[in-house]
C-alpha cells in the first residue's frame, strides 16, 4: 500500500532544537531543518552524528571543517556531511541554510548535543 499522506508545515510554527535549528517537514526516512541568521563568529565544537546531512546555503558564508578539510560555503553552494564524519562550522557572514538529514536528525535523540557527539 502506498502512503498518500500529505504534510504541510508552516515554518513560523516549527519547533526549534537545542542548537537553534528549526525543524521543518519530516517523513519516515528524511527530514528538513532550517538554520536562520546564525551570527558571525559562531563556531561549533567538532562532532559526528548518526545521520547524513545535505545542505544548501541560502545566504551568508561559513567554513565547514570536515575530517581535516576546510570547505568554504557561499550562497548557492551545497554540501554533504557523511554519517559519522567529524565536522564543525565557523560562520563568516550571517548565515542561513536549509538541510536534509537521513535518517531524520530529530528522531531517537540523534540531534541532541552531548560531550561525545
Amino acid at each position: 500500500m502506498v502512503d498518500t499522506s500529505i504534510k504541510k508545515v508552516q515554518s513560523d510554527h516549527s519547533p526549534t532544537g537545542s542548537m537553534g535549528q528549526k525543524y521543518l517537514a519530516s517523513g519516515v526516512g528524511l527530514a528538513m531543518r532550517l538554520w536562520e541568521e546564525l551570527p558571525v563568529g559562531e563556531t561549533q565544537e567538532s562532532s559526528s552524528r548518526d545521520y547524513e546531512t545535505i545542505g544548501y546555503v541560502m545566504h551568508g558564508r561559513a567554513e565547514l571543517h570536515l575530517e581535516g578539510q576546510i570547505i568554504l560555503l557561499d550562497a548557492g553552494d551545497c554540501w554533504v556531511v557523511p554519517k559519522g564524519a567529524s565536522h564543525s562550522y565557523t560562520i563568516l557572514e550571517t548565515f542561513t541554510a536549509v538541510e536534509a538529514t537521513h535518517p531524520p536528525a530529530h528522531v531517537h535523540g540523534r540531534d541532541e548535543v552531548s560531550p561525545t557527539s
